[in-house]
């Protein structure tokens, strides 16, 4: 029979045990081992049915366990200090309290996925991973950031797998009441609720439930309340599921609802006002319209409140293609906003305006989330400095007249979350060395060049600590396999032979990932024979644990799958190649320190980061990857290896996986696994193997923390955008907009008249420092509103200038009868070679972070630079 109603039971823990569910609400238990290991000692066996999860483990524990807890000293004194030591770790002062007085007295993190643990699946991938390790990390550092994100019913689907391979989705309906997550209430103990207007009169209500993950609140917004339609209610049912309008509605939600549940959070906690706003990727764009529409509310216009907003605002992009950005159809969006809709008091052609493609090459009648959020945030980023680069070029139709590397986005590179990622046992090996709480501190805070710690190590424990850890992967396979196998319709008689799956003694291969056809999941599959030869080698073997998702509507991910899952199914190398479907955190925790090689193989340069191989690294695998991401950033040939790629648009795609695929078998052949097979002299130990181990972890380890990234996040975008919120003021934000308009309106008259230097030669000596004198006209500009730049360097077959250097020209005296104005300044001839020097005029103002940033440059007519024509040789 199936109930009509569904209740959630708590139950009542006698007082002595009441700090178990302090510590249940919390999710520091996620990456704190101590509390973890408590709440194992209430009861293995249910703890390991749980999962993992406190508050499903408190929910089964029957009444006479907790007495007898209640009545054992032992067990008290350990929770008392577990109890304590979160007390002190919410409230002790830690790495920003001790920085100066001007870091912003909050932040909001806005992001449409968080990955914090298996507990609470509101993930898919690396996206929401990374913003969970962001707040993890910010949470240790003390950071005051405040979480922002949907709270989605079914959050993303479980993956099982058909007979025959073809990937099956399955949406779990979640309660909140049985998750980490308390409603936010307000004082009268209703829940608070945000609502937006949706057109024809309509709206859209959301709860806020919030979860705590260390010091750090993060509010997570649910439409599935009584007041909502049908409709309404579905609205936050699954993450990146339905269709246009689905997302729109989700993405204002999160935007504009994010906010509003931010306002609503701080007035009933006294939690500080965020100075920043940072939003993590597109998706959550819409929250600086309703910035505008608080400011516009208070007195400001339109061109003033987007300057105030833009100033306190952080843009990080995390996609190297235009494809994987959302977009919307412009007549769909228009619908959503105006008179009849949400923001009515802004123009509706305003908010249009903000995310047209109004470039060369753009869709002008699309909306574009990623465009939005550029032109909403003062300062953006890519997220490794290949993507850097890689977005600067993508998005330069927004700042045109500009070189790609000066536009006026840079890059942070990702971190992972030490603590929730680093094996237990790689962590004692390291606290062995330097003690608990300096390993602690390593893995947190970071700030070191190197681990040298790891130099004291023996080789025998670390190769001993790395067989444990595969033989750990091999069992957690074997029982994962299992279980997808009788999913997939097996009985217990067939499946005799996964006993025999992996061999704790071979080398061991990781590769998992989402599915999107750029990652390559099947580039090892290339060659089968190869690849058969490697795997069944008699005396250099080779094994591969796979796993993945595609998305539910990517039937090419899902046809990649089956292909991977039919050769996994071969009986001739099941034992050394498997998929485990239903990706996820509790399976990578496993995966990740198992393995003893991590595989990455996408198209380059389509991997914005991959921290995946970041977690191997910390637990002292190899990274054996393109040149993509992270890797492009930080490789070096004494812990790991680079696989060759066939760069170059006019490759054929399929010649090109042909050929990389090939590179991939070569390394694995003749450096990887010689590498792990070949023992040294008295020690039997395959020595120059442990050495890579240890300097994976020596050097790698402190540059791919999240503790690192949440740092240089602070430094240099949060800390400079609070500062520039601070200075902008109403009347600022006026000023800055009043320059603009009448900088934009003025701009056709700026120009370049004549150049001229002291040089009458196109030779001349290193070293040599030449006049340069440049008249221009600025029409109803003044030399006050413009700087006049001699850009200069190196110059190519084509006289573009490389490694270019910038020095500003200084005004002489007043304009002449026709209203123009002489520049002068010297032009040094620092480099050999081919060189050349052009001169340019942007618009300069102090309130500008770049620039570059209102996309406006005046610079010699074509007629002037024929007439000029003078390069150095």
């Amino acid at each position: 029979m199936k109930a009509i109603r569904r209740f959630t039971v708590r139950p009542v823990l006698p007082e002595p045990l009441r700090p178990l569910s302090d510590l249940a609400r919390n999710l520091r238990w996620s990456w704190h081992a101590e509390t973890r290991d408590l709440f194992q000692s209430v009861d293995p066996e249910r703890w390991a049915a749980s999962g993992g999860d406190p508050v499903r483990l408190l929910g089964s524990v029957p009444p006479a366990r907790l007495a007898d807890l209640a009545a054992d000293r032992r067990f008290l004194r350990r929770l008392a200090a577990v109890a304590g030591d979160l007390n002190d770790y919410l409230t002790g002062e830690r790495w920003y309290q001790a920085q100066p007085d001007e870091l912003p007295a909050a932040i909001a993190y806005f992001s449409p996925e968080f990955g914090i643990t298996a507990a609470l699946p509101q993930y898919s991938g690396g996206l929401g991973i990374l913003a969970g390790d962001h707040l993890k990390a910010a949470s240790d550092l003390g950071v005051p950031l405040i979480g922002v994100g949907l709270l989605y019913r079914h959050g993303y689907f479980r993956q099982t797998l058909s007979r025959d391979g073809w990937q099956q989705e399955h949406y779990p309906v979640l309660d909140p009441h049985e998750l980490p997550v308390v409603l936010l209430e307000e004082p009268d103990g209703t829940p608070a609720q945000v609502a937006l207007a949706l057109p024809g009169g309509r709206q859209l209500h959301a709860r806020i439930w919030l979860a705590q993950v260390g010091r750090v609140p993060l509010l997570m917004l649910d439409s599935d309340v009584e007041e909502n339609d049908l409709g309404e209610r579905g609205v936050t049912d699954r993450l990146y599921g339905g269709g246009s309008e689905h997302r729109l509605l989700q993405e204002m939600l999160l935007g504009i609802g994010g906010v509003r549940a931010v306002r609503t959070y701080c007035r009933l906690t006294g939690h500080p006002a965020p100075e920043v706003f940072h939003t993590n990727e597109g998706h959550a764009g819409f929250l600086g319209l309703e910035r505008i529409a608080e400011l516009c509310d208070g007195g400001l216009d339109f061109d003033s409140a987007l300057e105030a907003v833009r100033a306190g605002t952080v843009f990080t992009t995390h996609t190297p293609v235009p494809a994987g950005i959302d977009r919307f159809d412009r007549e769909l969006v228009a619908r959503h906003f105006g008179p009849d809709a949400e923001l009515p008091r802004i123009d509706l052609e305003r908010v249009l305006r903000l995310g047209m493609e109004t470039y060369p090459g753009g869709e002008p009648n699309l909306f574009n989330m990623a465009v939005m959020g550029l032109r909403l945030a003062q300062r953006a980023n890519g997220v490794s400095l290949l993507h850097g680069n890689v977005s600067r070029e993508m998005f330069s139709g927004l700042w045109p007249g500009f070189d790609a590397d000066e536009v006026p986005i840079t890059s942070v590179t990702n971190g992972v979350h030490a603590p929730t990622w680093v094996a237990p046992e790689v962590f004692r090996l390291g606290a062995r060395q330097i003690g608990v709480q300096r390993a602690e501190d390593a893995l947190t805070a970071g700030g070191s060049e190197r681990w040298d710690a790891m130099a004291g190590i023996p080789d025998q424990e670390i190769w001993e600590l790395r067989r444990a850890l595969r033989e750990q992967l091999v069992t957690e396979v074997r029982e994962r396999l299992r279980a997808s196998w009788r999913q997939r319709g097996a009985g217990t008689a067939e499946l005799g032979w996964i006993d025999g799956v992996l061999d704790p003694d071979v080398l061991t291969i990781g590769f998992a990932r989402r599915v999107p056809s750029y990652k390559r999941l099947t580039l090892m599959l290339r060659d089968r024979d190869r690849l058969m030869d490697l795997l069944l080698h008699p005396e250099r073997p080779v094994q591969i644990v796979v796993a993945g998702k595609a998305h539910p509507a990517d039937d090419g991910g899902k046809r990649l799958v089956q292909e991977l899952v039919r050769f996994a199914d071969d009986p001739r190398v099941r034992h050394r190649i498997v998929f485990l479907p239903d990706y996820g955190m509790g399976m990578a925790q496993k995966l990740y320190p198992g393995c003893d090689i991590w595989l990455n193989n996408p198209l380059r340069p389509l991997e914005a980061c991959g921290t995946s191989g970041m977690k191997a690294a910390l637990n002292g695998c190899l990274n054996l990857s393109v040149l993509d991401g992270w890797w492009d950033e930080w490789f070096q040939p004494d812990f790991g290896w680079a696989i060759p790629t066939a760069d170059g648009a006019g490759t054929d795609p399929d010649h090109r996986d042909d050929i990389e695929a090939a590179a991939l078998y070569d390394l694995l052949e003749q450096r990887v696994t010689p590498g792990f097979y070949e023992r040294g002299g008295q020690s039997g130990l395959p020595d120059r193997w442990i050495e890579m181990v240890r300097q994976t972890l020596s050097l790698l380890g402190p540059k791919v923390l999240a503790g690192r990234m949440v740092r240089e996040y602070v430094e240099r975008l949060y800390t400079p955008a609070a500062l520039a919120h601070r200075s902008m003021d109403p009347d600022a934000a006026r000023e800055l907009a009043e320059w603009k308009g009448r900088v934009r309106a003025a701009w056709p008259g700026v120009t370049v008249d004549h150049v001229e230097t002291s040089a009458s030669e196109a030779l001349a000596e290193l070293g040599t420092t030449l006049g340069l004198r440049v008249r221009v006209g600025l029409g109803d500009l003044g030399p006050d509103d413009v700087e006049v730049q001699v850009v200069s360097g190196r110059v190519d077959e084509e006289d573009r200038i490389a490694d270019a250097a910038v020095v500003p020209l200084k005004p002489v005296g007043s304009p002449d009868q026709d209203g123009r104005w002489l520049y002068e300044g010297p032009l040094s001839l620092d480099r050999t070679g081919p060189f050349g020097y052009t001169v340019r005029i942007l618009p300069a103002h102090r309130l500008l972070a770049s620039s570059a940033e209102l996309g406006l440059v005046a610079g010699p007519s074509e007629e002037l630079v024929e007439a000029a024509g003078l390069l150095m040789r």
